[in-house]
């Protein structure tokens, strides 16, 4: 590409979800509303695990990480948009459009990551549970965190060093409510084979092989339990995994079902109420999940909120 192609071009218009002017209220108070409980929400767990010493644990340490990256992602995509209703103005910069896209792909990137890592503590707490505490150092754990912000980092650095190549002609609009790498390239009037060709490869190595880690985790995991005696036994173990199991499934369901469906429809309409369930829903659902299916955060959270109430 030509670098004085380049500078033709300034900015994008964001489309959103709806262009009519009775429906922004009800979208702005939705919207923020989700933002508050999703921010909140991930705010209270990650307290009450640095203020509790009995979830100063390897499982703990990474959910704490994982509430930060929620907070993170939705952050990267509500506020503009938020902005955008109250201001009426739908134009977003060439440079903040590309940061948010940079952003937004880190921290997806991340909760991948983060989930796989949680699945392997999982399986070694529940499979080789005298050796946990050796395998699972606070070493180890910092470590996979650290790794995971490299990786995540370099993947999107690469995808959007890519993008910067391509030259945008006369369609500037994405059909979507923020900078998604899919709808970017859709504009482009370059030639976009290689980027393409670096989502689906990058997709198969950093998507499909942590869930494959986290499948053949749990394959392990369900294997130990039923050699449990007791139902009791089983049940305990069990229970430390539902709501990891239950983030999972909603994480891979909503994600892919954006990506690989993004090709096979025609409704940009569909695909950004799909990406809204992957990129807003799913970090406002977490918290819910975790606190409803787990005693030690609802313990840790009661006696947060005791300890808030009576220094007050």
């Amino acid at each position: 590409m030509v670098p004085g192609n380049q500078t033709q071009f300034t900015e994008f218009i964001l489309l959103r979800f709806s262009e009519k002017p009775d429906e922004q209220g009800p979208l702005f108070g939705l919207f923020l509303g989700m933002y508050l409980v999703t921010v909140i929400g991930n705010l209270l767990i990650m307290l009450a695990i640095a203020s509790d010493s009995h979830l100063h644990t390897p499982m703990y340490f990474f959910l704490s990480n994982s509430s930060f990256v929620d907070i993170c992602v939705i952050s990267t995509t509500v506020p503009r948009m938020l902005v955008s209703i109250l201001t009426q103005n739908k134009v977003i910069p060439y440079a903040d459009c590309l940061a948010q896209m940079c952003f937004f792909m880190v921290f997806a990137g991340l909760d991948n990551f983060l989930l796989t890592a949680m699945a392997y503590d999982r399986f070694v707490a529940i499979c080789h549970p005298l050796r946990n505490a050796a395998i699972m150092s606070p070493q180890l754990c910092g470590l996979l965190v650290l790794l995971s912000w490299i990786t995540s980092f370099l993947d999107s650095l690469l995808h959007s060093l890519m993008v910067t190549r391509l030259s945008f002609c006369t369609d500037h609009e994405i059909q979507h409510f923020f900078c998604d790498l899919a709808e970017v390239l859709k504009l482009s009037c370059s030639d976009t084979l290689i980027n393409y060709v670096l989502i689906y490869f990058i997709t198969g190595l950093l998507g499909v092989l942590p869930l494959i880690g986290i499948l053949f985790s749990y394959t392990q995991i369900c294997s130990s339990i039923f050699k449990v005696p007791s139902a009791q036994g089983k049940y305990k173990a069990f229970s430390t995994c539902g709501s990891h199991l239950s983030v999972v499934s909603l994480f891979y369901g909503t994600g892919f079902g954006v990506y690989l469906s993004s090709s096979a429809t025609h409704s940009s309409w569909k695909s950004t109420v799909a990406s809204a369930m992957y990129a807003v829903v799913t970090p406002m659902l977490n918290p819910f999940i975790y606190t409803l299916r787990n005693k030690d955060i609802k313990d840790a959270l009661r006696r947060l909120i005791s300890r808030i109430a009576s220094s007050q």
